[in-house]
């Protein structure tokens, strides 16, 4: 895991590694520093001797300078390779998410991954940026320090193997005790942004119902079980602290009351036991940064193991060995085909459908709520993959396209209609970046939006707001099946896609269709009967199944659910 993540690091590798290189030589000045002051009060300021006195004051002086020098240029290393790792991590994460499926989406949530991208990411840069500093000025400082104090005094020394062990025991527990609550918190964060984000996007509706109430409980409770845990937390890990100090405080008193029977005794001098004195500060500063560095770790191990979920994460759908990149034509075969979302899924979305469309042909597509509609068309594209027998294109199994190939060739304009932030071109060039302005007016004459764009002040060039906001629902439908138009495709998917719009639209969209682009095959998902009575064939589905297909005068004949859908909406139910 760690490997994979120190992936990130790349270009960023130099300072991550001037970074630590400086703080050993900021920890190799701070060393010297308690050595320079012995011999200055030894030579300089027991005897009374200036020479000395200047000697080594000025020794002491420059180990200060330099050590100050060292650490700033370790801090501004770390803080530059941190940022690069950060910047890094979150590009790697967010491109493995542009290769996900659907399957892959629904596995992880859009909440989810957007917490991964952002909090999980900022606590593994404070993570990367305290390791690649005191990672090493810990371990450097204690093994110096302990190596300069046993110089000094092996007996004194001794408290130092008997206190060590005891803080690393405790420093395990606490961890030990610690770690499944942050593990818990962030899971919990997914929950907290999951909250926001459906607060956020159904405004509209919370306002309408007036559930802003409702809405702010639901947040505050999540937000309280996030302060609970790491007030928990915190509460164990404040254990931490005085572990330390009592560590501290004990070995001062101990050397203290050691040292000064070896002083009285002739063993050891005062400038030698006020060295032990700042070994011993050192020493125990070192474990505090240690056992700092372990509170980091323990509450980034979930962040990293999640940012790993994301970034050793394949899609299902996978491109063969030699991809077919050329789609013939716009035919479409079904042949004993089956669908569920999951392999524990209790039953197939899709059962047995068996169909041939002709390329250019126009097919409506009618059904209850749940009769798997979307489920079909979405398997063309290859969104998803047959679970069971063969979907062709073109004549070519779908499996055996190449996936960007086989979706630029088939257009899909989904039931769920976005737009994104950025002017009324920038939408529509995402069916064709090259598409020329003549191209655009074109495709949103086509799709009946051309009208309603030039009446706006900045026309083509007008404003849209994030998901659309300002414009109506029937408008967004619209540029929504312009951009897709423009794409030019072989196959054009009308996912329930204009039913935002009035009758007389619908059907001007429908008659530019028949006209304009006469050789796309053409499927329409629709509620309405007027919407698909006019194409070559319509599908009848019912539990998953095609329970009729024909043209509109043969199914009045042969379909109870068509006729009735009929005849509720053209003759009002009267009979």
């Amino acid at each position: 895991m760690i490997k994979r993540l120190a992936r990130c690091i790349r270009e960023y590798k130099l300072p991550s590694l001037l970074s630590p290189i400086c703080m050993i030589g900021e920890v190799t000045m701070e060393i010297f520093v308690p050595l320079v002051l012995a011999e200055l009060l030894r030579q300089g300021i027991e005897p009374g001797y200036m020479p000395a006195v200047w000697k080594y004051g000025g020794l002491l002086a420059l180990c200060a300078l330099c050590s100050l020098a060292f650490g700033v240029a370790s801090a501004f290393f770390a803080a530059y390779a941190s940022t690069g790792f950060a910047r890094n991590l979150r590009h790697d994460m967010f491109a493995k998410v542009q290769t996900f499926d659907f399957a892959n989406i629904d596995k992880f949530s859009t909440s989810s991954i957007v917490t991964r991208m952002t909090s999980d990411v900022a606590t593994l840069q404070m993570t990367f940026q305290m390791s690649i500093r005191m990672i090493f000025r810990t371990p450097v400082m204690l093994v110096m320090a302990l190596i300069m104090a046993f110089r000094i005094s092996p007996r004194l020394s001794i408290i130092y193997c008997i206190t060590l062990p005891l803080l690393a025991f405790g420093l395990f527990v606490l961890i030990k005790l610690v770690h499944p609550i942050f593990e818990r918190v962030f899971k919990t964060y997914d929950k907290l942004n999951n909250v926001v984000q459906e607060n956020v996007r159904g405004i509209r509706v919370v306002k309408s119902f007036v559930r802003e109430s409702a809405e702010t409980e639901k947040f505050t409770e999540t937000s309280d079980r996030i302060y609970k845990d790491f007030v928990k937390a915190e509460r164990i890990m404040a254990f931490n602290n005085p572990l330390m100090q009592f560590a501290v405080y004990t070995c001062i008193i101990v050397i203290s009351y050691l040292g000064a029977q070896l002083v009285v005794g002739g063993e050891l001098d005062a400038p030698a036991l006020t060295t032990m004195f700042t070994y011993t500060s050192q020493i125990l500063m070192g474990l505090m940064m240690m056992s700092m560095v372990f509170v980091m770790f323990t509450m980034s191990r979930a962040p990293m193991q999640r940012a790993y979920e994301i970034l050793t994460e394949e899609p299902q759908l996978q491109n063969p060995a030699n991809p077919v990149t050329e789609v013939a034509d716009g035919s479409i075969d079904f042949e004993h085909v089956s669908f569920r979302y999951a392999k524990t899924a209790g039953r197939n979305a899709l059962d047995q459908i068996d169909l041939h469309i002709a390329s250019g042909m126009t097919v409506g597509i009618l059904g209850g709520t749940g009769s798997s509609k979307s489920t079909l068309v979405q398997l063309i594209p290859r969104l998803y993959d047959v679970t069971e027998g063969t979907l062709k294109v073109g004549g070519v199994d779908v499996r055996s396209y190449d996936i960007h190939a086989l979706r630029d060739q088939v257009s899909v304009v989904l039931q769920k209609n976005v737009l994104f932030s950025g002017t009324i071109k920038e939408n529509l060039r995402w069916g064709n970046p090259n598409a020329t302005d003549e191209e655009m007016e074109h495709a949103c004459k086509l799709a009946c939006a051309h009208d309603f764009i030039v009446s706006f002040p900045d026309g083509y060039d007008t404003h849209i707001e994030q998901g659309g906001t300002n414009v109506s629902g029937g408008q967004k439908q619209r540029l929504c099946i312009a951009r897709a138009l423009l794409k030019k495709p072989k196959i054009l998917i009308l996912d329930d896609s204009t039913s935002a719009v009035d009758t007389r639209t619908d059907a001007m969209i429908r008659q530019a269709f028949r006209e304009e682009i006469p050789g796309t095959t053409k499927l329409i998902i629709a509620q309405r009967v007027a919407s698909v009575q006019d194409a070559d064939m319509i599908l009848v589905l019912d539990g998953g199944r095609i329970a009729a297909q024909g043209d509109h005068e043969t199914l009045l004949k042969t379909s109870p659910i068509y006729r009735e859908v009929y005849e509720s909406q053209v003759k009002g139910g009267e009979e």
